[in-house]
């Protein structure tokens, strides 16, 4: 498969897996022989990890199987502690008896699962070679100052080790996405968080593992614990968004905004409803298929989420029409708004693929905006949608590719 795949994706995979080669050596040269105790400390790390791993196999089946994208499996809580007391040799074993384990749930393409093994595994190489080149003290004679020394060491190897992932499986989701967003390379601020506290996690792991060996059964049950919360935050999740394009579904953006509609009430304040519909866009279903239709659905997404702000909330209405709330916004500062958002969805040129699976690139196309503010032409939600789905329909008859406010109810 990895053959059929774009050039340019192609590149990148095999550039980076050569790149790899010198970042192991460097650290399998610089690395003590292990001795009994380093063999100890793997076993139980190793032992942790298959636990892990074997009580939570089903569930990272179905984790993985529900997204495309970022996907935190929570084997940081193991790997990365044996960065931190083991040598690079043991380190990288690890990752490769972990990842063996996993291979049996990834559910994903052979040069993907090879590609991103070799990821953690340099992550960990290059993690242990930057804590062994700072010299850091033995853990069981630290002194008060010294253990704030090694915090800091510690924070250094993390950083080393996160970032080492996210420029090779980030760069290689970037190259393999049509339409890359922040959300699908880097993963969502839950995403994230969920990575910091493994890694976090791990680092106890490692200082459980030279102070007191027995308690490492406690991460053990953390992680399974763990896998099962991040399961049901993937379920949560699902319901509130629109699997197409990433954005928040009808449920979810009512939810969202009915809040957002709260505050600014409380606040006295004013806020703007926009309902983009794509013009013609039945055409690009029959003209190229419905894969392309989708690919276009996905680059609007990223054109809405890249020209607002945090605050506003964003979503999918249904079909090829989507909705925006504009916290604090009145009418000029919505006018300004859609009009950027309407030049944006113009100036897109999205590579898709066409009937017969030929590459393509649909561009110039258009939509007609609905505009509606609060408490101007309604103060409660619904009202809202209503008077902006009107608004749109008056800038379709009106010619399309315009923005149209509602009309101020008598």
């Amino acid at each position: 498969m990895l053959w059929t795949r774009p050039r340019h994706f192609v590149v990148f995979l095999l550039t980076m897996e050569m790149l790899s080669v010198p970042g192991f050596t460097a650290s399998f040269v610089n690395a003590p022989a292990p001795v009994g105790s380093d063999w100890l400390e793997f076993a139980i790390l190793a032992l942790g990890a298959t636990v892990h791993i074997q009580l939570t196999h089903r569930q990272e089946e179905r984790r993985r199987n529900r997204t495309k994208t970022v996907l935190i499996d929570l084997t940081a809580v193991w790997v990365f502690p044996a960065t931190l007391v083991l040598p690079a040799t043991l380190a990288v074993l690890l990752v490769v008896l972990i990842r063996f384990q996993r291979w049996f749930t990834a559910r994903r393409p052979a040069h993907h699962f090879v590609f991103s093994s070799i990821a953690h595994g340099l992550a960990a190489a290059l993690a242990n070679l930057t804590y062994t080149a700072m010299s850091p003290q033995d853990w069981t004679t630290l002194t008060a100052s010294g253990s704030l020394r090694e915090f800091g060491l510690v924070l250094v190897t993390a950083a080393v080790y996160e970032g080492v992932q996210i420029v090779y499986v980030g760069g290689i989701l970037a190259l393999g996405s049509p339409s890359p967003t922040v959300r699908t390379v880097l993963g969502s601020k839950t995403d994230n968080l969920l990575e910091a506290i493994t890694t976090g996690l791990g680092a106890v792991t490692a200082v459980l593992v030279v102070i007191m060996p027995p308690a490492v059964a406690i991460m053990a049950v953390v992680t399974v614990v763990f896998n099962r919360l991040a399961e049901i935050d993937q379920l949560q999740d699902a319901v509130v968004t629109d699997p197409k394009t990433g954005l928040l579904n009808m449920r979810g953006w009512t939810e969202s905004a009915e809040r957002a509609l709260n505050r600014v009430r409380r606040a006295g304040s004013t806020l703007s409803v926009l309902m983009v519909d794509l013009d013609h866009f039945k055409w690009i279903n029959d003209t190229f298929g419905h894969p392309a239709g989708d690919d276009v659905l996905a680059a609007v997404a990223n054109a809405l989420s890249s020209v607002t702000r945090p605050a506003d909330v964003v979503g999918r209405f249904g079909g090829e029409e989507f909705l925006l709330l504009l916290p604090d916004a009145d009418t000029s500062a919505a006018e300004l708004a859609a009009e950027r958002i309407r030049t944006t969805i113009a100036g897109l040129r999205i590579p898709t693929t066409d009937k017969r699976g030929a590459q393509a690139t649909i561009s110039g196309r258009t939509a007609s905006i609905g505009v509606a503010v609060f408490p101007r032409h309604a103060d409660h939600l619904d009202g809202l949608l209503q008077a902006a789905d009107t608004a749109v329909y008056e800038a379709k008859e009106s010619g399309r590719n315009r923005v149209s406010f509602a009309s101020v109810p008598s």
